[in-house]
């Protein structure tokens, strides 16, 4: 199997040449020259509280959606809907109102969360015991050597586990594969909501290069701190460390 088209939507691989699925019709197709010489993902639940309290009423379906606690709280997450008008993560929730005042606004039930970040983690570790989670609905996977028992490789593998997720918990993911979990997490922010990036070897340091240190949000705190000894802090370019031996 080659790093050509693979339909995302229905597992089917489509000649080089396809723009969308000739099995399906779909337009997400993934292809990469290393697709299937990676094997380091990062998943990542699509603006996860939101997404199960609309899963579980389908009146939120198209209405803006801010999980938050009261006027002097803060918004724990926003529905897409809510993220397009302003609204963001840690917002007080009286400036996300603010941007977005016809918001459906919930008070987070953490149990409900917790039981299904544990229903979507149990088939991560069908895919591989090697799951490294990283919060509640987030995780690093590393599939290396799993191609036998999956009959696929790692990038085939992920894309019928995203959509079993969608079909049997009635979330979405979006998934990163690169050749580490640092470039891993970056892909999966690539192209949310039900996102699937791939950043190869050959490729990490051009992409890298240009993109500012600060904004790579996962880093461990004392990491970014670290940025400061930098005579530009929060502008620095990755490019200068790349270049470092």
């Amino acid at each position: 199997m080659s790093g050509g088209p693979l339909c995302r939507d229905c597992g089917a691989i489509p000649p080089d040449e396809a723009r969308r699925c000739r099995a399906c019709g779909s337009p997400r197709l993934l292809a990469h020259p290393e697709r299937d010489a990676l094997a380091i993902a990062h998943v990542d639940c699509d603006a996860f509280y939101a997404a199960v309290e609309k899963r579980d009423d389908p009146a939120l379906r198209d209405r803006p959606l801010i999980i938050g606690g009261g006027k002097r709280g803060v918004v724990s997450t926003a529905c897409y809907i809510a993220r397009i008008r302003g609204v963001h993560s840690a917002m007080p929730m009286f400036r996300a109102l603010e941007a977005c005042p016809d918001a459906v606004v919930l008070r987070p039930d953490m149990e409900k969360y917790a039981r299904v970040g544990r229903q979507v983690r149990a088939m991560m570790q069908e895919l591989t015991p090697l799951v490294e989670p990283v919060s509640i609905d987030e995780a690093f996977l590393d599939l290396s050597g799993t191609e036998r028992l999956h009959g696929a490789p790692p990038a085939v593998t992920l894309a019928g586990f995203a959509r079993r997720v969608e079909a049997e918990i009635g979330i979405t993911v979006s998934v990163g594969l690169a050749p580490n979990k640092f470039l891993a997490k970056i892909a999966s922010d690539l192209d949310k909501p039900r996102g699937f990036s791939i950043i190869g070897r050959a490729e990490a340091q051009g992409f890298l290069a240009p993109r500012p240190i600060s904004p790579i949000r996962w880093m461990p705190r004392a990491a970014r701190r670290s940025d400061a000894a930098w005579p530009m802090p929060g502008r620095m370019r990755t490019g200068r460390g790349a270049r470092k031996p």
